[in-house]
């Protein structure tokens, strides 16, 4: 019996990698075409034929914040500098398609992937399936040695692009006001310097679930596309319920009675909106450049679902990398889903 659990021992610590999980390569596509937030209830008005309706059409223009829809077909790839061939572990995470087989499939053959790539699909989990689809990266990089996991979070809004309902108001109409187009990737794997460069470890993650919230935010599925409905108290109940999870999130690192402040870290936050941002910023006493990056992708290009904290990674890293704004060494990744639930992950901004 012992002999057997020593041999489980030795093969289990084979498998398992020796350093954390990291991103190597961070990569993310847009459609060319865009139509402006400023411009947008004009337009949605008169295709569903509904200009007469003037006062949803007030409550609608207040929605739209100063930013671009992206529509249409976008592809990504990740800058990494190895091979497709390479990739080991594929994670695909959409809210726009309910099939199988699905854009995993797909997405494995267009980029040539190994046919022994070890596929997952996260459908409709929404805004926080971008941290979700890292977290279960961070887990087969840590877990099996060699591998090298390519996340991909691709969101197209024409599934959940509808006309008007009768009763109609504030909740129905934000997923209609705010939802943009986009696409991200991610690298992840225990980094091999110097062929492999580190740009974000991933050391620790979480999610927590708030009880009672489950009608704040729910998507559906069904014969009109994906529909959804987002309570105009979600910007003050994210703020109001955030910094518990984020103690929560921090609570493993410390050592030595090491206490944190919020300002000290860099924040890699997903912009639901710009309520969201403002009511953080409120809540945790934040600096106004602790959250430039989610509001610059936000005014840029819209929530984008699951791909917006990628292009919130990014945007962060080339501030870091090129121009020095933020030299916290640790940080934090947040995002917010249909739960309600709050994803967190810590990361740690390596120097070479």
């Amino acid at each position: 019996m012992a002999s057997t659990l020593a041999a489980v021992h030795e093969i289990r610590r084979a498998q398992r990698a020796d350093g954390p999980a990291a991103m190597l390569g961070i990569g993310t596509a847009n459609p060319a075409y865009y139509v402006l937030q400023d411009e947008f209830p004009d337009y949605y008005f008169r295709i569903t034929k509904k200009e007469h309706l003037t006062d949803l059409k007030d409550t609608f223009s207040k929605l739209c914040c100063s930013s671009a829809r992206r529509v249409g077909r976008c592809q990504c790839h990740a800058r990494w500098g190895r091979p497709a061939t390479d990739i080991t572990h594929l994670i695909v995470s959409t809210s726009s398609e309910a099939r199988s087989p699905g854009a995993d499939l797909g997405l494995a053959m267009l980029l040539g992937l190994r046919p022994d790539v070890c596929r997952t699909v996260l459908q409709l989990n929404g805004c926080s399936a971008g941290c979700a689809a890292l977290r279960l990266a961070k887990d087969l990089a840590e877990n099996n040695r060699g591998a090298r996991v390519l996340v991909a979070c691709v969101e197209l809004t024409i599934t959940s692009f509808r006309g008007l309902h009768e009763g109609d108001n504030f909740d129905t109409l934000i997923p209609q006001a705010l939802f943009g187009d986009g696409a991200g990737a991610v690298v992840g794997a225990d980094a091999m310097p110097p062929v492999e460069r580190p740009l974000f470890e991933m050391v620790y993650a979480s999610q927590a679930l708030i009880p009672g919230s489950e009608q704040l935010l729910n998507m559906r599925l069904g014969e009109g596309g994906i529909d959804g409905d987002i309570s105009f108290n979600l910007p003050r109940f994210t703020a109001q319920n955030l910094e518990h999870c984020l103690l929560d999130a921090f609570r493993p690192l410390a050592v030595n009675g090491v206490e944190w402040k919020w300002n000290d870290l860099f924040w890699a936050v997903h912009p639901g909106s710009r309520g969201i941002l403002d009511h953080i910023d409120s809540a945790l006493g934040l600096e106004p450049r602790k959250l430039a990056a989610s509001r610059t992708v936000l005014r840029d290009y819209g929530n984008m679902l699951s791909a917006t904290v990628i292009f919130v990674l990014e945007e962060l890293h080339r501030r870091m990398d090129e121009e020095g704004r933020d030299e916290a060494e640790w940080g934090m990744m947040v995002a917010f889903g249909p739960g309600f639930t709050v994803e967190t992950m810590v990361l740690h901004a390596t120097k070479c």
